[in-house]
């Protein structure tokens, strides 16, 4: 599917990964690009940290579910400074 997400673009998962998944994980989130960009805002807004939208996959699924989350321990990882800063601008101000 086509997102701004561009790190997490993939037409298939290979038989490896697949099999990890299934039977490893007990869960699989989706994201919209919207809820994408909140993620980036947050992180830029609050922890003054330019991250990628791929990177901000954790924190975007983390804040659509946060009530289901309270009084647990968790913890997100954040990844990828790999963007565009005219194209990371435009994301923020809604304007791509």
């Amino acid at each position: 599917p086509v997102t701004i997400a561009d790190g997490a673009q993939t037409p298939m998962v290979g038989a490896i990964t697949f099999d990890i998944i299934r039977r490893d994980v007990a869960a699989v989130h989706t994201v919209t690009d919207t809820q994408l960009v909140d993620a980036m805002r947050f992180y830029a807004e609050r922890m003054k940290m330019v991250v990628e939208p791929t990177g901000c996959l954790s924190l975007a699924a983390l804040l659509q579910d946060a009530p289901a989350c309270q009084g647990q321990r968790v913890g997100v990882i954040v990844s990828g400074g790999n963007v565009d800063l005219a194209r990371y601008a435009a994301l923020l101000a809604g304007q791509a």
